[in-house]
């Protein structure tokens, strides 16, 4: 008689199609911030046709303020829920209960032309699929949704409860994740399926967002020498960060990253100024953001930021009088870290050596996750998942086959997490 592994691998190979079908339906998503509605939507029906026990909820900043991992939006929550599903354990309980979470929100494809195919119209070429959020992270998404769906389809019954989460703002604030966790949906561990190339996540750096609003004053070029170009004094202030970015590079390492030669990126990331080529631009804004180690309260940074940025102005006439305006707005994450003794990380190695027959490898990541907020909730958890390339950047791509095994190794990581009746 086949064992559940047997049936559940056999069933994970019989749903390939499906998985990719329902891959190229999530990416043919914009789920960009604010735009989440339609493929949440998507999502809730799935997860319902499954017969899991769904709801989805809005997200209230107001309820998640108290918590550290809060981020402060600049926009509205209407019309844009985070999705759960719940898979619940009628028996005695034998195992662990667990989340399998991924976020549905996409950063901008922009600029659509140097695309090869239409980022929101999934092509698979090469063994290859393409589109934006494929690999971040609708890939991992599909990953544990097939695994669960094998796992039911072969008749397994849980020894604990499991819930699938689909969030949103994993991007920008992580309250989507914060909120399902602060409406009681938490577990006795938790697993996102980023695209890590089969690597678990040991340690993340913690993230901040900034604005600086530069003012100059304003003429006609003709009196250009009379006038202060916000946006070339803005300038000086952005060079100024990437000083700040040597600086803090250079400092003693975190143990977690003490084999990466650049562990710490400081990045602008939008700048706005100006409103007419022969006029002199008197506002400039840009915005960055800015990495710190595990242990580090984003608080502090923000104040050695703030504090950095004033004293650059100092050395400028013009700025000296005219202090930038610092400000802080969507990520303020702390850092992550987990042993890799935690029984969460030892179950996970055991099933990815199960099904590569290799030893996993640990991953110190210099960006963050929504995992910060299962450790303020003391839940064990870790990132793992397929391998791609591309991922922010135009003609992102998931590898299929890699896809494929990370179903294949969740599968077995909840059978050993949860057990059977």
């Amino acid at each position: 008689m086949a064992t559940s592994n047997e049936l559940v691998r056999n069933k994970i190979e019989e749903l390939w199609e499906e998985e990719k079908l329902f891959l190229k339906t999530l990416g043919s998503f914009s789920s960009t911030l604010g735009n989440e509605k339609g493929v949440q939507q998507f999502v809730y029906n799935y997860l319902q046709d499954m017969g899991l026990e769904t709801e989805a909820i809005t997200v209230d900043p107001d309820r998640l303020r108290k918590y550290e991992n809060f981020g402060e939006p600049e926009w509205s929550y209407e019309d844009r829920p985070v999705v759960v599903g719940e898979w619940k354990n009628n028996g005695p309980k034998k195992g662990k209960s667990l989340i399998l979470q991924s976020h549905m929100d996409v950063v901008s494809a922009e600029p659509e032309d140097q695309w090869e195919t239409p980022p929101y119209s999934p092509v698979i070429k090469d063994g290859k699929m393409y589109g934006r959020g494929i690999l971040d992270m609708k890939g991992g998404f599909a990953a544990i949704v097939m695994a669960v769906k094998a796992l039911r389809e072969s008749g397994v019954e849980l020894g604990a409860d499991l819930q699938i989460q689909s969030v949103i703002e994993e991007e920008c604030t992580g309250n989507g994740a914060l909120t399902l966790l602060d409406q009681g949906y938490t577990a006795d561990g938790a697993l996102i399926p980023e695209p890590t190339q089969s690597r678990l996540i040991t340690s993340q750096v913690g993230v901040i967002w900034l604005r600086v609003k530069v003012k100059g004053a304003g003429a006609h070029v003709e009196r250009a020498e009379s006038a202060q170009n916000a946006i070339m004094k803005a300038n000086k202030l952005m060079e100024s960060l990437m000083e700040y970015r040597e600086h803090i590079n250079n400092r003693p390492k975190h143990p977690d990253f003490e084999h990466h030669p650049h562990p710490l990126n400081v990045s602008v990331g939008l700048i706005e100024g100006g409103n007419w080529a022969s006029s002199v631009p008197t506002e400039c804004t840009f915005e960055a953001r800015v990495g710190f180690y595990p242990g580090t309260a984003p608080e502090d940074v923000k104040k050695e930021v703030e504090q950095w940025l004033l004293e650059a102005a100092e050395e400028d006439e013009w700025l000296k009088e005219a202090k930038p305006e610092v400000t802080f707005y969507g990520f303020s994450a702390p850092g992550y870290t987990i042993s890799k003794e935690e029984e969460l990380m030892e179950e996970m190695s055991a099933s990815h050596y199960a099904v590569t027959g290799k030893q996993v490898e640990d991953l110190a990541f210099t960006a963050t996750t929504d995992l910060r907020a299962f450790g303020e909730f003391n839940i064990p958890a870790t990132c793992y998942g397929p391998s791609g390339g591309d991922m922010h950047a135009p003609n992102e791509y998931i590898e299929l086959e890699s896809l494929k095994e990370v179903a294949h190794t969740i599968a077995d990581f909840v059978l050993r997490w949860c057990g059977e009746k």
